[in-house]
């Protein structure tokens, strides 16, 4: 059996943070408790944390801000939690990097569902993966390394990738010049669990795009097919 997951919580509310820590630790979860960005930051710079619960309204430093923190420096998963009416906000939080979302009012056993998926698919404490039996793949200019899970240029300058984005990459880099539909995408990198949330595949191109190409604005490594989804049109080598 693999060690307890260690989760951040972060959010301002005692009365949700409490009682949210409380069930988590009881079904198999380690849960460190902050209550702000800055204790929050005091924690990442302090543990090593398997999945990050983060809340986007708080006094002071806001969620999105710690999101985009967070994405810029690690590979940490992030689960944001907001209002039925932080739509935008949700919006802009997947367009950062975050992997999932609830909102509230929410029920603990949907969230830790939501963990235990986005934990398999980051390779997180919870869950045993299968790691792709090449240990890197090149393409155009970049080298995707599996065992490392992170993507490196020419430079050998590594470039941070969220979950989402990783999956994503390596299930373009494993089917290269296919092309692939959103549906299939979903299975490929994600799993049906966030099957409704069907947008993320074309935010995860776009910031993936940004990312990798000299032009996000005229791609050359992964094309849009009009009507047909995407496809990695460079040729790719297993290293």
């Amino acid at each position: 059996m693999g060690r307890e997951p260690h989760i951040l919580l972060v959010d301002d509310e005692r009365d949700i943070r409490d009682p949210l820590a409380a069930y988590l630790g009881k079904n198999g979860m380690r849960v460190t408790k902050a209550e702000s960005a800055a204790a929050a930051r005091q924690v990442l710079a302090a543990h090593a944390i398997d999945i990050l619960l983060l809340d986007i309204m708080m006094p002071g430093e806001d969620g999105l801000s710690l999101a985009g923190f967070v994405r810029a420096t690690t590979g940490t998963p992030i689960i944001l939690l907001t209002a039925m009416a932080e739509e935008t906000d949700r919006i802009v939080g997947l367009e950062m990097g975050a992997d999932d979302y609830v909102t509230k009012p929410f029920s603990p056993r949907e969230l830790l569902a939501r963990i235990k998926a986005v934990l398999r698919r980051s390779g997180g404490a919870g869950e045993a993966v299968h790691a792709p039996d090449a240990a890197g793949y090149a393409f155009g200019p970049w080298v995707l390394r599996t065992g490392e899970r992170e993507l490196v240029g020419q430079d050998g300058v590594a470039v941070p990738l969220s979950t989402g984005e990783y999956n994503l990459l390596l299930a373009f880099v494993t089917h290269p010049k296919r092309v692939l539909s959103r549906d299939q995408l979903l299975d490929l990198s994600q799993g049906r669990e966030l099957a409704a949330f069907e947008r993320s595949i074309d935010n995860h191109i776009s910031r993936l795009r940004r990312k990798i190409e000299a032009d996000p604005a005229d791609p050359k490594l992964i094309k849009t097919v009009w009507g047909g989804g995407y496809t990695l049109a460079s040729d790719v080598k297993r290293l």
